[in-house]
Parts: C-alpha cells; sequence; structure tokens
C-alpha cells in the first residue's frame, strides 16, 4: 500500500494517501482564463514519480532542467512493514532506503558519506519483485517475468509509452514474449510455457534466416539439396582412396633431382654426338665421292687435235705438256692422299662417336630406370596437396550436409515441438481452471457492472502461446475501449488483494475516463472504491473536476472525501511541484 509521495523542495505539495479510494483532483478556477490548462498541473508527473521511486526510468518530465538535483520519497507499506525510498533525479542510478531491512533477501549497502542504506537500481527492481509479487530474485528460464512490466499493468502511464491502448500491453510496442509472460504470471497460470514458445519461436526465427541466407547466396554451406551432397561425398570419398593407393605406392628417391638433372645433361651430350655424326657421315659422303672422279692428266687428246689440224706439234710444245701432265698428276695423287686421309679420319670419329653415344644412351638408360620406378618428393609433395585439398572438400562437404539434414530435422522437430507444448500447456491450463474461472468471472461481473450484461474475458491456447482477449457488448457507448482495461486492471487487483504477497494498489490515470459515458464513469468509480473498501487494496485516479460525473453517482457515494490533494490552475504555486513547466 502507498502512503504518501513526496520531495525534498518546499514547494512540493505532498501527496498523502489513505487505504480505499484516492483521488486527486485537478480543478479550474473561476479566476483562470481559457488561455490555463489542468495539463503540467501534476497528475501524470504524479504517477511518473511512483514508478521512479519504483525504479522505473526518470521521465522526461523528471529529466526536465527544473527538477534537476530532485529528491522523491514514496513512503509505502508491504507485508505489514513501513518503508521510506528516495530517488534523486541527478543521481537516479542509486537508491535510498528507510526501514527494517533484515529480512530483505536483498540486503542494502551502507553510503559511506551520509550513513544512509543504500542499492543500486536493478537491485531494488529484483527485490521489490519478491516483496510485492513474490517473485524469485533470478529465474532459470530465458524469458521470465519482471517487475517493473508487472506493476505497470497496476499503475498504467500515460503520454508516449502507450499504457491505455489495449488491456494486455502497458508500453506500445511491447514484445509478444513479454506481454504473454507477465499476463499469464498476473492471472496466475503457469507462465513457463509463455517462456517455451519464445525459445522455440527463437528457433524458428534462427531457421527462417538461415533459409534466406541460403537462398540469398550469403550462407553457401547450406545450399544444395541432400541428394546432390550425398552423391558428391561419395565421389570424393572414392577419389581421396584412389589417391591414398598412389601416395602408398609412391617410391621417393632422395637424389631424384640430381639424376633427373644428369638424365637432361646425358640427353643433351647425346644430341650434340648424334649432331656431330650425322654432320661427320654428308663429310664423308662427299670426300668418297671426289676420290671417285679424281683423273690424271691426258696430253694424247692435244696431239690428236694436233694430228686433225694437219699441223705438226712442235718439240717445245711436247716438252711443255709431258712438264703439264707430270704435275697434273703429282697433284691428284695428293689430293687422292689427303682425300683418304680424312675418310679414315671421319670414319674413326664416326666410329668414336656412335661408341661414346652408346655409352652414354647406356648410361641414361639406367637413370631413367630409377625415374621411372622413383619419384621426386616435390611430386610427392603436390601428390599429397591434392589429396589434402579433396580432403578438406570432403570434410566441407559432410559439414554442409549435416548441417541441412539438421535443418530439415529442425523443421520437422520445431513442428513437433510446437505441437507438444501446445498440448502441455492446455493440460495445465485445465489444471488451474479454478484460477483461470475465478479471473473470468471477476471480468464479467465488473463489465457487467457498469453494462447491465456482462462481458467475456477468454483465456485461450493457440500455436503461437497464450491468446488474451477481451470484449464488451455495448454498440453506442463512447470510451468502450477504455473501460476494458478498467476491467482487466481492476480484476487483476482483485485477484492480487488475495494473494498474501500483494502490491495492494491500482492506480489509473484521468486519460482512462476522458471519452467514457458519464454514466459508466461514475459506475466504475463507485465499483473501484467499493472493490478496494472490500478488499484491503487502494484504488487511486487522477481526475479533471469537470471530468467528475457528480450527477450520475448514487446517492450515498460522497466523492468529494476521497479526494486527497487539489491540484489547480489559479496560481503557479498550485501545481503539485509548485511551479509550471
Amino acid at each position: 500500500m502507498l502512503l504518501s509521495v513526496r520531495a525534498n523542495k518546499e514547494s512540493f505539495k505532498r501527496v498523502v494517501f489513505t487505504p480505499g479510494f484516492n483521488v486527486i483532483l485537478a480543478e479550474r478556477t473561476k479566476e483562470s482564463t481559457i488561455k490555463d490548462s489542468r495539463n503540467g498541473l501534476g497528475k501524470s508527473s504524479l504517477i511518473q514519480i511512483i514508478h521512479f521511486c519504483l525504479g522505473g526510468r526518470c521521465s522526461k518530465t523528471l529529466s526536465s532542467d527544473k527538477l534537476t538535483d530532485w529528491t522523491f520519497t514514496l513512503d509505502f507499506e508491504c507485508s505489514g512493514q513501513k518503508y521510506s525510498v528516495s530517488r534523486n533525479t541527478t543521481n537516479a542510478n542509486k537508491i535510498t532506503v528507510k526501514g527494517d531491512c533484515t529480512n530483505w533477501p536483498i540486503k542494502p549497502g551502507v553510503d559511506k558519506d551520509t550513513g544512509n542504506k543504500i542499492m543500486r537500481v536493478t537491485d531494488w527492481r529484483r527485490l521489490l519483485g519478491a516483496l510485492m509479487f513474490d517473485m524469485q530474485l533470478e529465474y532459470a528460464e530465458q524469458y521470465a517475468p519482471t517487475f517493473r512490466s508487472c506493476i505497470s499493468y497496476l499503475a498504467r502511464q500515460n503520454g508516449e509509452s502507450g499504457g491505455f491502448l489495449e488491456p494486455f500491453t502497458h508500453y506500445r510496442n511491447q514484445q509478444e514474449w513479454d506481454k504473454q509472460v507477465n499476463n499469464s504470471f498476473l492471472l496466475g497460470l503457469d507462465w513457463t510455457y509463455a517462456n517455451k514458445w519464445q525459445i522455440l519461436k527463437d528457433r524458428k526465427k534462427v531457421l527462417e534466416q538461415l533459409k534466406k541466407e541460403t537462398e540469398s547466396g550469403i550462407l553457401q554451406e547450406m545450399q544444395g539439396s541432400i541428394g546432390q551432397l550425398e552423391a558428391k561425398k561419395v565421389r570424393l570419398e572414392e577419389e581421396i582412396q584412389k589417391q591414398e593407393k598412389e601416395l602408398a605406392a609412391f617410391k621417393v628417391h632422395p637424389q631424384y633431382a640430381r639424376i633427373e638433372r644428369d638424365a637432361n645433361q646425358l640427353t643433351s651430350q647425346i644430341h650434340s654426338l648424334i649432331n656431330d655424326i650425322t654432320s661427320n657421315r654428308k663429310l664423308l659422303n662427299h670426300y668418297e665421292k671426289s676420290v671417285e672422279v679424281e683423273k690424271e692428266a691426258d696430253i694424247e687428246s692435244v696431239e690428236t687435235i694436233y694430228k686433225q689440224a694437219g699441223v705438226i706439234m712442235p718439240d717445245n710444245i711436247k716438252k711443255h705438256l709431258e712438264d703439264v701432265k707430270s704435275f697434273h698428276n703429282n697433284v691428284a695423287k695428293n689430293r687422292k692422299q689427303f682425300l683418304q686421309s680424312e675418310i679414315d679420319r671421319l670414319k674413326n670419329a664416326i666410329s668414336h662417336s656412335d661408341n661414346k653415344a652408346k655409352v652414354l644412351s647406356d648410361r641414361r638408360a639406367e637413370l631413367l630406370s630409377v625415374l621411372q620406378t622413383h619419384g621426386a618428393l616435390k611430386e610427392y609433395n603436390k601428390l599429397q596437396q591434392r589429396n589434402a585439398g579433396m580432403v578438406s572438400d570432403l570434410k566441407n562437404v559432410t559439414n554442409q550436409l549435416e548441417n541441412l539434414k539438421k535443418f530439415e530435422q529442425g523443421k520437422s522437430s520445431l513442428k513437433i515441438d510446437l505441437e507438444l507444448l501446445q498440448q502441455q500447456a492446455r493440460l495445465s491450463m485445465n489444471e488451474r481452471e479454478k484460477i483461470k474461472q475465478k479471473a473470468i468471472s471477476l471480468f464479467n461481473s465488473n463489465s457487467q457492472f457498469l453494462y447491465e450484461s456482462p462481458g467475456t474475458l477468454s483465456i485461450d491456447i493457440k500455436p503461437t502461446g497464450f491468446s488474451f482477449n477481451v470484449n464488451i457488448e455495448r454498440e453506442g457507448s463512447h470510451g468502450i475501449s477504455n473501460m476494458k482495461i478498467f476491467c482487466y486492471d481492476l480484476m487483476l487487483a482483485q485477484l492480487w488483494a488475495s494473494q498474501k504477497v500483494s502490491p495492494g494498489f491500482l492506480v489509473h490515470d484521468s486519460i482512462l475516463f476522458a471519452d467514457v459515458d458519464e454514466r459508466q464513469k461514475a459506475l466504475a468509480i463507485e465499483l473501484a472504491a467499493k472493490e478496494a473498501q472490500k478488499l484491503g487494496f487502494q484504488y487511486i485516479c487522477t481526475m479533471n473536476s469537470d471530468n467528475v460525473p457528480y450527477n450520475d453517482f448514487s446517492e450515498d457515494f460522497n466523492f468529494d472525501q476521497y479526494i486527497r490533494v487539489r491540484l489547480t490552475d489559479k496560481t503557479v504555486n498550485g501545481a503539485l511541484f509548485g511551479m509550471r513547466f
């Protein structure tokens, strides 16, 4: 139960709450002009301060320069003990507490400078979860209820947060798991199924992302089909097996490179010898033909010419011809001797070259034989590298195949797990049928009080998790959606009022009643006041004076007796903070 809200500035209007119904009223005075407004008087800011002291974020209003170094204090009662919690807008990470903390599961520390009991905001939130909702300090589940989310259903905030959009969310863009986990917790259902649903949704999201990336080509290891990958795996295994046999039979000669080099040199020498032999054979053939055509000088042909001409050859000419013949015969003889000696030399050279070429060929044959039966280390390494590359390819294909199989199995198992979870959740809900029916009955009773015909609160199990819905059939009624929220929130307060550990309050901002028919507005206020008095919890609401349905209240209902603070636009210090901004 909330006792009071105060600040360290004298201008702040302290608000004191009592058990049951409490109203914070913003009044328009006779002296105010049309330009004045109740907006900014501090109705919504009061709720923000309550949240701020209960570990909420520092709102835009509280972060204003005009509220720099303001310290707000919330006095409250929990489990029969009274406590005070203070928090400064400038140093918002530290919480200062007063009261008996002996039984607290998280003990505060001590400020060395002031001696005050202090806590970190994160620890304060966890502690409040235990003190007000009997939550565990730590949950093993990944998606678990939190104090900040649950308290926001019992003290909805107006503004950009979107706290009054629909009954099952307390802020705009609230995640589905947060909605399911915290609503099922507040309703007394087994919220752990909401956690399991979200984990399966995460799995599904991962699978969908993998599929998307695979189709776009980003994730190549997931491409292809199982059949294609299995065929590729078989082919690689066969090639690797063949290569491994070749490697096993491969003989590495330690001097393979030198032997290969010597063989190449011998081949070069043999080619040189063959070129020499070919050249010498051509020259030998030429010399042998030259010897055959070599002849002695013939002077008889000259004498015959003289006789035919009838001329007697002079003796001096005859003697000259004899000399010429003798010289020519000597030249021919010498030429034959030269050609014969060259022929003999060439034959010897050819024979020597043939013999040398044979020796070199035999040596080369021996070296080539070694090369044929052995391999070079370089070649062996190349074979090993190729084999290693194929082994790596096989590993990649195997991994790709396994991943693809797991992906397909994941999709199948996900469907099975979702179906099993849905069945288990239905069984769990059946076991908690009384709890469920109590919530439905309270909501129906609240809505019937407002509209004479009961509305419906439906709680169901669907493939996506818990499904919550409310409906009030009342055509032509203004603010019907707001009254759905009112009936739902009041039902939560009624449920928790019967718990041993409970927040003990329900807070509504004036926006909840803004567009509601006067009659339903009056009925809602009276119902909340009656239930709060009967069940022992607080109902706190803020309202504008011209929005109070005085003419529609029951004769025995005195609305004004529940007004705890009147905020006015008559003067600047009539606002909650004692100033306007």
